[in-house]
């Protein structure tokens, strides 16, 4: 009698993983270091019909199942315990059609794989800010990046979507097909299949923009952020512009004699032409005594992973948190005040502005809804010992507590932690849940796709997979 999992191994292109074997322990090994799930199997797919067959197995032996793109998500749902997992980071194609602006990915596909073809014609995608993040996990659970006040949230921006339906089908979601289905992608996350590529209207921008990263020794906020204030009164949507609270890192970037010391920094991006760029940052460029200035002309591919650097693989992450209406010096102030306070060298206290597109659609125009908020904060927690998690967790928390008064209520799916349960799901969805509930009994009756944060079907399963 054949083992199940030699039946598996023999309808895959890719290879199959088990404990010990070669390669197991690297694939199952993501971003975050605080996740150490340990899957029974691990399925490196090579193309769809490698995705359809685990979908099938994972049904018919009623096995936990989880899929892994490019493995970034602070909760670490890429991986589960005891299960199969999809591994689909080496399905990496890009295709892209520059006379129609449209550009097709595969799910495993990073930002930075996008970027690099998109680029080759001048064009882009609404991505994040990370070039190692994988595009599947970023764009189904809304995305945001330097574009946003432009073109809205990443998954605005998508035309299509070849999906893995729980039942082993693959069909393709848009506004004329499986519109439902298309409707609770955009920002539901994986809860109705998987996604193995993604079609983008793409933007122009670039090659070149002009931005980069700007820092100043932390008694200078109070200055920065009246500037930044004064700018964003009138700013056009090509801008973006990222406050950055943390302690300096040994950049060559930097002065060395701010190495260690507490900075505030801003990562700016001016998408438009160049020279409306440097006028409308002039006024930031002239607050006095930074510790480093690299705003400049620059490639658009190395502005996308400008941020690379504080992300390493292997780190321990925890982050909080929420959608703000705005930003007032009230909150700047406190989370300057816990900036002060902060517990490791890598942490850091972000805001990323969204305002702009996003607020123009209503709150039903796709599942991530939250279409009154205007600016992210995220407190990002990031050390390197075990012994150290409970005082950097409390430190996020800590900051998160503060300024969770100041929310719209709503909370962005993507960066909610492992622990995070299905309240602050909800949150993330606030009047778009109760559909998203009758897109999932409709696509995923038995709740196979539970390796998220999960939207359960609006009637029990029939079994326990």
């Amino acid at each position: 009698m054949t083992n199940p999992d030699q039946a598996l191994q023999a309808q895959l292109r890719g290879t199959l993983l088990r404990p010990g074997d070669g390669g197991y322990d690297d694939s199952r090994t993501i971003w975050n270091g605080m996740i150490d799930r340990r899957p029974a199997l691990v399925a490196r797919c090579v193309g769809v019909g490698d995705v359809v067959a685990c979908v099938r197995f994972a049904r018919e032996q009623r096995m936990p199942l989880s899929i892994k793109g490019g493995g970034h998500n602070i909760a670490g749902l890429a991986v589960c315990d005891d299960g199969l997992m999809i591994d689909m980071s080496l399905m990496r194609g890009v295709w892209v059609d520059p006379i129609g602006q449209v550009a097709r990915a595969q799910g495993g596909c990073t930002l930075g794989d996008l970027d690099r073809e998109a680029q080759l014609h001048g064009l882009a995608a609404v991505l994040g800010f990370v070039s190692q993040t994988g595009i599947g996990g970023l764009t189904l659970g809304g995305g945001f990046g330097y574009l946003t006040r432009r073109f809205g949230w990443a998954c605005d921006n998508i035309l299509s979507a070849e999906v893995v339906t729980a039942d082993g089908r693959v069909v393709r979601a848009s506004e004329r097909e499986n519109g439902e289905l298309f409707w609770g992608l955009r920002g539901g996350g994986s809860n109705f299949g998987i996604v193995t590529s993604i079609e983008y209207r793409m933007h122009r921008v670039g090659p070149e923009i002009y931005g980069g990263v700007i820092a100043w020794p932390a008694d200078r906020a109070g200055a920065v952020f009246e500037t930044l204030q004064r700018v964003f009164e009138d700013a056009p949507a090509e801008l973006s512009c990222v406050p950055l609270m943390r302690n300096a890192p040994a950049a060559p970037w930097l002065n060395p004699d701010i190495h260690g010391k507490a900075i505030v920094a801003l990562f700016v991006c001016y998408s438009g032409a160049i020279a409306d760029g440097e006028k409308v940052l002039a006024p930031l460029k002239a607050v006095g005594s930074p510790a480093g200035d690299v705003v400049k002309n620059r490639t658009y591919v190395s502005q996308q992973s400008l941020l690379d650097a504080t992300q390493p693989r292997g780190r321990r992450y925890y982050w909080k948190s929420e959608y703000l209406p705005g930003i007032t010096p009230e909150i700047l102030g406190k989370l300057r005040e816990h900036s002060a306070r902060v517990t490791s060298p890598h942490s850091a206290i972000l805001i990323f502005p969204i305002d702009g597109r996003l607020n123009t659609l209503s709150t039903n125009h796709s599942a991530v809804g939250n279409r009154d908020a205007r600016a992210v904060f995220n407190i990002q927690g990031s050390w390197e010992r075990p012994e150290d998690d409970a005082v950097n967790i409390e430190w996020a928390r800590s900051a998160w507590r503060d300024i969770r008064p100041f929310s719209t209520g709503g909370t962005y799916v993507n960066f909610l932690t492992e622990e995070e349960g299905d309240d602050r799901t909800r949150a993330a969805y606030g009047a778009n849940y109760d559909r998203l509930v009758e897109v999932k009994t409709k696509w995923d009756p038995d709740n196979l796709f539970t390796s998220n944060k999960n939207i359960a079907p609006a009637r029990p399963p029939h079994s326990r997979i």
